[in-house]
């Protein structure tokens, strides 16, 4: 167990994914300085389930993921701009005092140990659903993350990898988070791309067919 500070957002960051994050919060640019002053610049996300991000009094997910920052930059005005990467998932023991940021008592959450032979098979073919997908949710207009090709080698992470490329929402992210090992998440991401895909199909029609839809009441 170790004590790490917090970041609650209203999005789930995954391990392998990307964050960029602007920071304004007199709070949370007192925990980037704290940060850049350790000798490992990270801190932890989790997801906010019920209030909102700015001004505190919000409810938080149990489970999150460790961000370290890669860049960094301090605005003239003492904001920052920081791009930061999910390293591993955590269960949150105990959430402490926020003084004066948001701090926790965290342990680490690995993956359940993976067949990965099995695995990699898998996540070959979520590989190619997913950029599908993505595909087609740029020709509907939505914006999505781009591109499938650049995946770890390690199917654990590359599992995560697909759980942030999907352009799906974050209540589906935080269900993947939970999974307990790639197994599991690759599992219930196929269940949500059947969904995706079935929505997708349907607005896709729709906008083909100007006439597609229930009759219009006279």
């Amino acid at each position: 167990m170790a004590m790490l500070a917090m970041f609650p957002l209203g999005a789930v960051l995954l391990p392998g994914a990307v964050m960029p994050l602007h920071v304004f919060e007199p709070r949370y640019r007192a925990l980037v300085q704290d940060c850049l002053r350790a000798e490992v610049p990270e801190f932890g996300v989790v997801m906010i389930q019920r209030g909102s991000e700015v001004g505190g009094g919000d409810q938080r997910s149990p489970v999150g993921t460790v961000a370290q920052i890669l860049q960094v930059a301090e605005i003239d005005d003492g904001r920052y701009l920081v791009v930061c990467v999910g390293t591993r998932r955590i269960r949150v023991s105990a959430w402490l005092p926020d003084d004066p940021y948001p701090l926790a008592d965290v342990d680490d959450w690995p993956d359940e140990g993976p067949d990965e032979l099995a695995l990699t098979e898998q996540v070959h073919q979520m590989r190619a659903r997913v950029r599908r997908a993505c595909a087609l949710a740029n020709e509907l207009g939505d914006a999505v993350l781009a591109g499938t090709d650049e995946l770890s080698p390690d199917p654990v992470l590359a599992s995560y990898q697909l759980a942030a490329l999907a352009p799906i929402g974050p209540a589906d992210m935080y269900t993947l988070l939970r999974a307990s090992g790639a197994p599991e998440r690759l599992a219930v991401l196929t269940e949500v791309m059947d969904d995706l895909d079935a929505r997708q199909q349907f607005r896709l029609a729709a906008s083909d067919d100007p006439d597609f839809g229930p009759p219009t009441p006279e």
